[in-house]
């Protein structure tokens, strides 16, 4: 989605010779700034030399993607309020704007393209507003270019407004899905597999939903609207660790609690798995475990044609848990060839060669799609995180001569843009509020619950697993 920013700000001065370009440590290719002019793409400049490329004038404004690129990696190295103080004080240097009169026809060009700039940046990263001093600095710039245009004034209320709104509405989302994840950590907690199995203390998912189809439909409502709770910084935030060149240590996430939408996402992965195994494991029949089997392989089929590859990798990973994959009388009762396509496409053999491959396929669809059906492509999002995090750790965030490895941030940029495309798809199935309830809040076993329920529907076949049914035993009576 990204191409490859080239455009340098051609209005920059290069270096002349003895200023601190010079003195950085020796350079094994020419630096950025001799290139600005010439426009081909750069792999890497230092970190002022990026900010002032950010920075528009009356008749240059930067490529999106340089933009986007820009702002989300520089906050590896400073927080998004000293990037936006740094902007603002070059815009004022360079405009003139601490002056007075202001030269209005000069700052009627200016105008739009810092508005354009700002605009960007609230759109693309919201949450770096809730820090007041990013809102300042804001009002600031617009109040020193007012006096040219009053209706910059409108156009920043309008902005904020805007802002405001979705602010708003992330706050309501994340406080929605922790309250679900709360919910349904207690619920869980609560379920436990007795001596003998009693009969059903929970509706099961065929009761709730015996159509694939559909499930798989609601599947994709619950990760669409994960996806969009995702800001693209929870990406880079994720990976800050200590600048190695003055030894300082970003705030964490932790800290900020900027992680929790993508942590939010992991668990909802992970409670999909226990709940398909739950689900297999609960009947006391084998048919009926059979036919819950099936019923799955059914619904992941049903993912993939959509493209929601997360649930199909969740649903494929509760079916092959231990717990479950060992109940061999009840898989030979299954229907299991369609299983096998599946967990072939998924294989992650040759790094996921196959599931790469389909989702080259459904990001093609996605891209000449004329609905919203055809445009859905859900990532395998472990996989997506386990790039990113060994982009970050097999490339360096400075070069040895202290300039920003923008080469490498390009590639996230890549990365992290894609996604944000992805993401921004509307689903275009109808709400079932029973079966996203059941998803969100039904009781599903802890892993030792699995182990003692699967030993009930199939007796243990060797030591080992006698073992430790009769120690998963005596833990739920001494618990009773």
């Amino acid at each position: 989605m990204f191409t490859t920013p080239s455009g340098f700000n051609p209005h920059l001065a290069c270096a002349e010779p003895g200023e601190e370009e010079e003195e950085e440590a020796p350079q094994e290719s020419p630096g950025p700034a001799a290139c600005l002019t010439d426009g081909p793409p750069f792999t890497s400049a230092s970190l002022e030399t990026l900010i002032q490329n950010l920075v528009p004038t009356a008749d240059y404004y930067p490529e999106k993607a340089y933009v986007f690129t820009l702002l989300l990696s520089a906050r590896l190295f400073i927080p998004p309020s000293e990037l936006l103080s740094r902007v603002c004080e070059l815009c004022i240097k360079q405009q003139q704007l601490d002056q007075s009169p202001l030269d209005t026809v000069k700052v009627r060009k200016f105008g739009p393209k810092i508005l354009q700039l700002l605009t960007e940046w609230t759109e693309t990263f919201p949450s770096d507003f809730r820090d007041e001093k990013m809102v300042g600095h804001l009002k600031d710039i617009i109040r020193r270019i007012a006096p040219c245009d009053e209706a910059y004034w409108k156009t920043l209320n309008q902005m904020l407004q805007k802002l405001n709104q979705r602010l708003a509405l992330m706050s309501q989302g994340e406080e929605s899905f922790f309250k679900v994840s709360l919910n349904a950590s207690s619920i869980s907690d609560k379920l436990v597999a007795f001596k003998t199995k009693p009969p059903p203390i929970q509706k099961d998912i065929l009761s709730i939903c015996n159509d694939p189809y559909t499930l798989a439909q609601q599947l994709t409502h619950v990760e669409l609207e994960h996806l969009s709770h995702i800001g693209p910084e929870e990406f880079v935030q994720a990976f800050v660790q200590k600048d190695p060149l003055d030894g300082t240590q970003q705030p964490s996430f932790s800290e900020q609690k900027k992680t929790s939408n993508l942590e939010a996402y992991v668990r909802w992965f992970n409670r999909l798995c226990y709940l398909v195994a739950t689900e297999i494991c609960m009947p006391a029949k084998k048919k009926q475990r059979a036919t819950v089997i099936e019923f799955f392989i059914d619904v992941a089929r049903e993912c993939f044609n959509i493209g929601n590859f997360n649930s199909l990798m969740a649903i494929i990973s509760g079916m092959n848990m231990t717990p479950v994959s060992r109940l061999k009388k009840t898989w030979s009762k299954t229907k299991t060839a369609k299983y096998f396509i599946l967990e072939h496409q998924m294989d992650p053999t040759g790094n996921f060669y196959n599931y790469r491959t389909a989702l080259r396929g459904a990001a093609h669809r996605s891209q000449t799609a004329n609905s919203n059906r055809e445009k859905i492509v859900i990532p395998f999002f472990s996989l997506l995180i386990k790039d990113i995090y060994f982009l970050n750790e097999g490339c360096a965030n400075r070069l040895p001569n202290g300039h920003v490895n923008f080469e490498k941030f390009m590639e996230l940029a890549r990365q992290v843009g894609e996604f944000m495309t992805w993401k921004q798809v509307e689903c275009p199935f109808e709400e079932d509020r029973a079966i996203l309830l059941y998803l969100h809040t039904a009781p599903i076993f802890s892993e030792d619950g699995l182990y003692l329920a699967s030993y009930e529907s199939e007796s243990p076949e060797n030591q080992v697993e006698k073992d430790r049914w009769k120690a998963l035993r005596s833990n739920v009576l001494a618990k009773t």
